[in-house]
């Protein structure tokens, strides 16, 4: 129990964090103030060393949180997706535990294996994709390098512990959140011992020994012989103080996961199955098959392709990732949040064209990309070859839409030209409305079975007219669902704020109906303005007219239509007028009802 207790935040940040909660919840600003003063712990009157980059980890993740994450970005490999998300999810969720048990008393278990990940898979099928993907989840900084640019420490290249000091760069300093980063080592197979191999292995074997303790727990010195700005400060700090400073990141809770291609590495486990007497080893003979034996691969087979035992034993956890077929390639472009459509859309939005791919187009593309041999890599290059006259003319054109049919992939250069003659062809506009149409369809329903947390949580924010502005806003600007969610949240709650400070300044209540809210949140998420400013400028004039009308009817509180933010001036003409009729003046100068 006095463990649970000491995990209790100050009187502070409890009162701030139920506010923007409360606020949120129910759409106004609300500020909770407690009178009463809690007691300060003796863990609150120590320094408050933790980083604010490390407050933001979110540590207590859960596996199944993680992989449906995963999920609505990665196609197929659900096996390696299961087992990414629930190691990696572990991995934080024991440093948050044994953070919480060490508190009270410092015993840091001796001998413990971190939950290191080996991936195997071909090129393209999303290997570094997925390890991305979980550290902009987790909140966690992220580093990737090449086996094979790094030797072993004292041979001429790369440092394996450069890797470690990177994190502390894309930590922006902060060397606590550095420690708990995750570093990937791409090509890991490539730094196998060779069987045939003379004198000092310094890219394979030699590596492998300097990634060992790395890979469990010491202490990189920040400081390194090469870095001639390091030493100068090193210099000037001792210049300064006349004492050495010596700045360490312990690599204890870095999660390090590398991934190859392994070739040849289903030949090692299918001779060794055929050994076992294991009958189906001997029933698959086709090369295109060989790759479903690396689901069976274990730490022997990896020490007989040219590991280190100690190498692998520090990597207990291993995932197996699929080559990706013709329908999974189409799976990928049909995926509303791949990034090969989404940057493609993004290229030709930046000149002002909207770009949008017809459904046996994509299969098309798939079916050209399969022919590579490179994965989803194979996308990237088919569609970049086709579109590129298009990319290179279009915008010097009057054209503001593209879509992309099979007949632009199969013949590119004949239909751009049949475009350029035809800009205005009915057939090409209304093939467009249909897309978008379809488009919009299938995020609604994406939002409904994935994004529909937002509108149970926040009912007052999210009316379907409110997800319908998203979409749409979705749809034209390219940007991410998740964060329109959060945006337009925020902005709901500045209409509300800036109500509340409105009654505060002048004592005159007002309210924007749904409608009005509607037309400010469209025109902030457009103009990409905060929506108080938006409210500023539509009612400068309304308090003295407000002033006005109340003067003479005693009237004190306004709903706010969708006229109000789209012709605010005559709006305001109209409602003065229309008081002056219901309460003309009077002999006696006074105002009475009518």
């Amino acid at each position: 129990m006095p463990d649970e207790c000491q995990q209790i935040p100050d009187q502070k940040e409890l009162e701030r964090e139920l506010s923007e909660y409360l606020s949120k919840k129910y759409g106004c600003r609300i500020k909770v103030i407690s009178p009463m003063m809690v007691p300060d712990s003796e863990e609150s009157q120590l320094p408050q060393n933790r980083a604010a980059g490390v407050q933001n980890i979110q540590f207590d993740m859960k596996p199944e949180e993680l992989e449906r994450y995963l999920s609505q970005y990665v196609i197929k490999q659900d096996e390696a997706k299961a087992i990414l998300a629930t190691k990696v999810c572990t991995h934080y969720n024991r440093i948050r535990f044994r953070n919480r048990k060490s508190r009270s008393r410092n015993d840091h278990m001796l001998g413990r294996i971190k939950n290191n990940i080996i991936l195997l898979g071909p090129t393209g099928v999303g290997k570094t994709y997925l390890i991305k993907l979980i550290a902009q989840k987790l909140g966690v900084p992220f580093v990737k390098g090449d086996a094979t640019k790094f030797s072993e420490t004292g041979y001429v290249g790369g440092d394996v512990e450069d890797l470690v000091r990177e994190l502390l760069t894309q930590s922006n300093g902060d060397i606590e959140l550095a420690q708990h980063g995750i570093i990937y080592i791409d090509e890991i197979d490539k730094i196998a011992s060779s069987q045939n191999h003379v004198g000092p292995d310094v890219s394979r074997t030699g590596v492998q020994r300097a990634l060992l303790k790395p890979m469990e727990e010491t202490e990189v010195d920040l400081k390194v012989p090469h870095d001639p700005v390091s030493q100068i400060q090193a210099i000037e700090h001792y210049r300064k103080t006349g004492k050495r400073e010596k700045r360490t990141i312990n690599t204890r809770d870095i999660l390090f996961i590398v991934s190859g291609a392994f070739n040849e590495l289903d030949q090692i486990v299918r001779n060794r199955l055929k050994k076992q007497g294991i009958g189906f080893g001997a029933q698959i003979h086709s090369k295109a098959d060989d790759s479903k034996f690396l689901r069976y691969a274990k730490s022997e087979d990896l020490i007989a392709y040219g590991f280190e035992s100690e190498f692998i034993g520090r990597l207990p956890v291993m995932a197996v990732l699929d080559p990706l077929e013709v329908e999974d390639l189409y799976q990928i472009l049909k995926n509303p949040n791949n990034s090969i459509i989404l940057g493609k859309k993004e290229d030709f939005r930046s000149y002002g064209i909207d770009i949008k791919f017809e459904d046996e187009a994509l299969r098309l593309l798939a079916e050209m990309a399969f022919s590579e041999k490179t994965g989803a890599r194979g996308l990237v290059s088919v569609i970049e070859k086709i579109l590129l006259p298009y990319e290179k003319s279009l915008p010097s054109s009057g054209v503001r839409t593209l879509v992309v049919t099979k007949e632009v992939v199969s013949r590119p250069q004949e239909e751009l030209e049949c475009l350029l003659e035809d800009p205005d062809n009915p057939e090409r506009a209304e093939a467009y409305r249909h897309i978008v149409e379809q488009e919009k369809q299938v995020i609604l329903e994406d939002i409904a079975n994935t994004k529909k947390y937002y509108v149970e949580k926040y009912p007052l924010v999210f009316s379907l007219q409110r997800v319908e502005l998203i979409v749409d806003n979705h749809l034209k600007t390219g940007l991410p669902v998740d964060g329109l969610f959060e945006e337009v949240i925020l902005l709901y709650n500045q209409v509300r704020v800036f109500e509340a400070d409105f009654y505060e300044k002048h004592g005159l209540k007002v309210h924007f109906n749904e409608e009005a809210i509607n037309e400010i949140i469209g025109k902030a998420l457009q103009e990409d303005t905060p929506a108080a400013a938006i409210c500023n400028e539509i009612t400068r004039d309304f308090d003295y007219g407000f002033k006005l009308i109340a003067d003479r009817s005693g009237r004190s509180q306004f709903v706010l239509p969708k006229r109000a933010v789209t012709h605010p001036d005559l709006f305001l003409e109209e409602l003065i007028r229309s008081s002056y009729r219901q309460v003309p003046i009077t002999p006696s100068g006074l105002g009475k009802e009518a």
